[in-house]
């Protein structure tokens, strides 16, 4: 009965649980006003909703397992034009803006996301890297888009500027376009950058054909809107520290004022109605901002099916993260959807290490196959772990039954990347993205191997190291003071106690470097030599080997046969010098024998040395009397023979010796022998 009823309350829980995390939902993005400030088109989930502007139950416009998102209204607030990804690439949608149909406006491979309509609704501004002009100055890439327009009815696409206009959108004659430019790559959701490649706002004059820079702040403007009267814009700026609204005008674009004050969170995706009423999304939700008002959030609630949170089953057999293959070959661990796995090489038996709601990575196995260590992003925290097989007589992680997990490292320091050093005694790792660190597993004591000012971090796991076949050492990447962003191939100890050996030497990057040959050679890759893009970019690059030592360099430099009649030397050699040892073994062992056997019996005085309690003799349990010092063993009669013996003679015959020799006579002083 307590079953039961536990079954029904675990049921009643997740039944329930759908319709309580879609009130106030979080994570509403893309927000786009309608003209007449009384809806909301918004994304949430890669589906397309639409809210009234005082809030209430959203209304789903798009389902589908595509991603479908960026929604802009059209002037008269009857179409919606998107982005969906429900044929491959990104292509620009419209739909009506109640609901219906969606009809596909291109068709291009490359990715097309709109930004507004033309001042007509005629066609559909979107930005995509198409193709550049042949007179343009930049090489082309995808980074560096162009702005484009295509009828609404679908025709044929025309380039409408040739550089990069993001968030583009017109005044109502649409004579002028206001836009966010690109300069070079960083990251779109990045906070607080301040470079030369920020965004700026600009305006372009279709008329005079001219452009026009209207904001300079070293950090990031971007995201304009024009006002209604057409002289003023709003847009987003990191001016005041976070991302929040400004406004400014066309005629002093120096002069800004902000219109929103909010701290912990980036404001973002500005759009205005055509009485200037702004709506954008902050901290996951979905706010409007009257002139002359306050931020108000939109109270939204989302009665769908909620069909991403259903479990399902899916394969473990694609989408490895990474892998690596155990010291015997008989199986190997992976990183599956952030979780450890180990499958057999052969059988495809598998087992699940890790089955945690946090991510983890940086799967590696110890010298002797029994242990796994990672790195496990727990409570907001990267740190280092090891599992180990618990039982002796289970040599394998896919058939183990037993696990144990330890902490090998875990402080307030982000740590990962962990290796373990060759005899498993160590594991290096990383701490804080760029110090190469030592752990000792026994005492727990940590060392530096290489500094954080040996190093910068542009992008998560972009650092290397390798131990040395001997664990001595490590080969490292690195970046000289003048140049960080070059890589270096370095050599430093692994006791900590060494500095760097630049080992590559040159102005050219060099990446990724490799123990080969037992320790005595080095591989890695380098450009130096490849060839480049006439813009100046890698195209190609080569691998490189470095020989520790001549004798090394002289092996390899060996022909196929020379190197055949060497290992044939090498191995004959080694052969002689096995005979050798063993027959200086054998002589050892022989000469050992022969001294044994040529020792003198052993007394009956050392016996008794030996034996504090002397056993009983064969004679009433008389104990023998020791051997007569200085008298051979054959020569010598024990005291026991002399008087217990029956028959015995109590002393020898006089002139005679034992065993009836003759008596030698005493030597006089100074006599020779």
């Amino acid at each position: 009965m307590r079953k039961g009823v536990l079954a029904a309350t675990v049921l009643a829980f997740c039944l329930a649980l759908p319709a309580i995390c879609q009130e106030n939902p979080l994570w509403l993005r893309y927000p786009a006003i309608s003209p007449d400030g009384q809806t909301i088109a918004f994304e949430f989930k890669g589906d397309i909703y639409s809210v009234s502007v005082a809030g209430g139950t959203a209304t789903p416009l798009t389902i589908g397992e595509s991603y479908d998102f960026a929604p802009a209204w059209s002037h008269d607030g009857k179409q919606i034009a998107f982005a969906s990804d429900r044929y491959g690439s990104f292509d620009v949608f419209i739909m009506p803006a109640s609901g219906g149909e969606a009809k596909r406006l291109t068709f291009h491979s490359t990715r097309e996301v709109p930004s507004s309509f033309t001042a007509d609704d005629k066609a559909v501004l979107f930005s995509a890297s198409r193709q550049a002009l042949a007179t343009n100055a930049q090489f082309p890439t995808g980074l560096m888009s162009q702005l484009y327009s295509v009828p609404v009815a679908g025709a044929r696409v025309t380039q409408v500027l040739p550089v990069p206009a993001l968030d583009a959108t017109l005044d109502s004659a649409g004579t002028r376009l206001i836009y966010h430019d690109v300069k070079g790559y960083e990251d779109n959701w990045r906070k607080h950058h301040t470079s030369s490649v920020t965004r700026d706002i600009w305006m372009y004059d279709f008329k005079a054909k001219t452009y026009r820079q209207l904001t300079t702040f070293a950090g990031e403007d971007r995201n304009p809107v024009f006002d209604a009267n057409d002289s003023d814009f709003y847009y987003l700026s990191e001016q005041n520290g976070s991302f929040n609204v400004f406004k400014s005008s066309l005629a002093r674009p120096e002069k800004t004022a902000a219109l929103t004050h909010l701290t912990r969170h980036p404001v973002r995706f500005l759009t205005r109605s055509s009485r200037n009423v702004l709506c954008f999304s902050y901290d996951g939700g979905i706010y409007t901002l009257l002139p002359g008002g306050e931020p108000r959030r939109v109270g939204i609630r989302i009665a769908a099916d909620g069909r991403t949170t259903l479990e399902r089953i899916v394969p473990v057999d694609s989408g490895f993260t990474e892998m690596r293959l155990s010291p015997n070959g008989k199986e190997f661990a992976y990183v599956f959807r952030g979780e450890v796995f180990v499958t057999s090489m052969e059988g495809g038996i598998t087992k699940r290490i890790t089955n945690t709601p946090w991510q983890e990575r940086s799967v590696s196995f110890s010298p002797d196959g029994r242990s796994l260590v990672f790195a496990a992003e727990r409570d907001n925290n990267w740190n280092v772990y090891t599992v180990t097989i618990g039982r002796t007589e289970e040599p394998y992680f896919f058939a183990s039954t037993v696990l144990k997990e330890e902490t090998v490292v875990a402080t307030p320091a982000e740590e990962y990347q962990p290796a373990f050093s060759p005899d498993g005694k160590e594991v290096a790792y990383l701490e804080n993205r760029v110090t190469l660190r030592v752990i000792n597993l026994a005492t727990k004591q940590a060392r530096t191997i290489m500094a954080a000012d040996k190093n910068y971090s542009y992008a998560d796991g972009d650092q290397y190291y390798r131990w040395s076949p001997d664990g001595k050492w490590f080969l490292v990447s690195f970046g000289c003071p003048e140049r960080v962003f070059t890589p270096q191939v370095g050599l430093v100890p692994s006791d900590g106690k060494g500095e760097i050996t630049n080992l590559t030497l040159s102005g050219y990057d060099n990446v990724s470097p490799q123990w080969a040959m037992d320790g005595a050679l080095m591989i890695w890759g380098s450009d130096r030599e490849g060839t480049r893009q006439q813009a100046g970019d890698l195209y190609s690059g080569d691998v490189y080997a470095m020989f520790f030592s001549k004798a090394a360099f002289d092996r390899f430099k060996l022909s196929k046969e020379e190197l055949a009649l060497l290992k044939e030397q090498e191995a004959k050699a080694e052969k002689e010098e096995k005979e050798a040892e063993d027959k200086a073994e054998k002589q050892k062992k022989e000469k050992k024998e022969a001294e044994d056997k040529a020792k003198p019996a052993q007394s009956d005085e050392d016996a008794q040395h030996e034996h504090p309690h002397p056993p009983p003799s064969g004679h009433g349990g008389q104990a023998q009397a020791p051997m007569m010092i200085g008298m051979p063993p054959k020569d010598a009669l024990t005291l026991a023979q002399l008087t217990a013996a029956p028959g015995a003679p109590k002393k020898p015959p006089a002139g005679k010796g034992a065993y009836g020799k003759e008596a030698k006579k005493p030597r006089k002083p100074g006599a020779k022998p």
